[in-house]
């Protein structure tokens, strides 16, 4: 059967071993979420920013939800996870760009060291290979960053007190041990979660025993929400300059939107970025679903990872480059699709 479902498995042996056996780790305390520091009169920010130079672009949407220096990271060590799920391009993967500029943000607000890092899907497996052809990898170093992959990393055991599908968790120990965690998802559609953005990028942090299809394949949802128990980001920093708005998560249809979001509360981006993939109308499991309906936002409110109702989220947005009226429009209907 495992020929069947994953054919690069017979020529994978380390993915083999990843899949079948669980890993050695001792067992550490949780870590407890700090609180959000980007909010305003008790509503979560999400910075919106449209534009070209993508620097300029996540500069500008940190700042817009209170700047970088929120962080206090000063002299901390940083790692920050993007989508490598597999070797192809944006918006598979998070872009080089986006990955890029973010560790010169980090750098310039006086992080000692940035550790860029991920797990490929099994199917994708070796890791290093799709940091090497996505440009990842060189990027990262370019802007100063340490580059691994958790394909060889330590694994430590944790148990959150709100799972309900697995009893403990694996998670890397560079994630772990890290002092501040960035989060760098994109925006895409999935065929087996309905999308994945803030919360499914999480699940490259856990051990591949954890992978939805193992824990449960008809609770995908549910699955990606219980693993954003085990690691809590400081900040979402969400690639939407190419988004995926049908098919995915491998390949799907693409479309240029120039945009990045940025937020504190994993919910409250993932439902922005849902109504950005919602206001194409190409995906039925996003486009006939309310944003606050779907399986993966109404477990995560369940398990307390972020704001719990509509009245908590603020959008606010900016335009760099191109037409206001048609960024004006597009930023109304995802409101609109906040509100409903």
């Amino acid at each position: 059967m495992a020929s069947v479902l994953f054919p690069s498995l017979l020529f994978n042996p380390f993915s083999i071993f990843r899949s079948l056996f669980t890993p050695e780790g001792k067992l550490r305390p949780l870590k407890r979420p700090r609180p959000n520091p980007f909010v305003r009169d008790g509503r979560a920010l999400v910075g919106v920013v449209r534009g070209k130079d993508v620097g300029r672009m996540i500069q500008e949407c940190v700042d817009l939800i209170g700047g970088i220096e929120k962080l206090n990271i000063r002299g901390k060590t940083v790692l920050v996870k993007p989508n490598v799920v597999s070797g192809e391009p944006p918006p598979t993967t998070t872009s080089p760009e986006v990955v890029k500029h973010t560790i010169r943000l980090l750098y310039a607000a006086g992080a000692k060291k940035v550790v860029v890092g991920d797990m490929s899907a099994l199917v994708a497996l070796p890791t290093k290979k799709n940091l090497e052809k996505t440009g990842i990898e060189k990027a990262a170093r370019e802007a100063g960053a340490e580059v691994i992959d958790f394909d060889d990393v330590d694994w430590i055991e944790v148990k959150p007190p709100g799972v309900r599908l697995v009893r403990s968790i694996h998670v890397a120990m560079p994630v772990y041990e890290a002092e501040f965690f960035v989060n760098l998802p994109v925006v895409k559609t999935h065929r087996n979660a309905s999308y994945s953005i803030c919360l499914k990028n999480m699940v490259g942090v856990t051990h591949p025993r954890y992978r939805p299809y193992r824990v449960n394949p008809l609770k995908w949802e549910e699955v990606v929400a219980e693993m954003n128990l085990c690691v809590h980001p400081d900040l979402n920093i969400v690639d939407a300059t190419t988004i995926m708005v049908a098919g995915g998560p491998w390949s799907g249809t693409a479309e240029k939107t120039d945009m990045i979001l940025a937020s504190g509360d994993r919910i409250a981006a993932d439902v922005v970025g849902l109504g950005l993939i919602k206001s194409f109308g190409k995906w039925d499991d996003v486009a006939k679903i309310g944003v606050w309906e779907q399986r993966q936002i109404r477990h995560a409110q369940w398990l307390g990872l972020g704001i719990q109702e509509k009245k908590s989220l603020e959008m606010v947005t900016k335009l760099l480059e191109g037409q206001e009226g048609k960024f004006s429009k597009l930023i109304t209907q995802i409101q609109g699709f906040i509100e409903a």
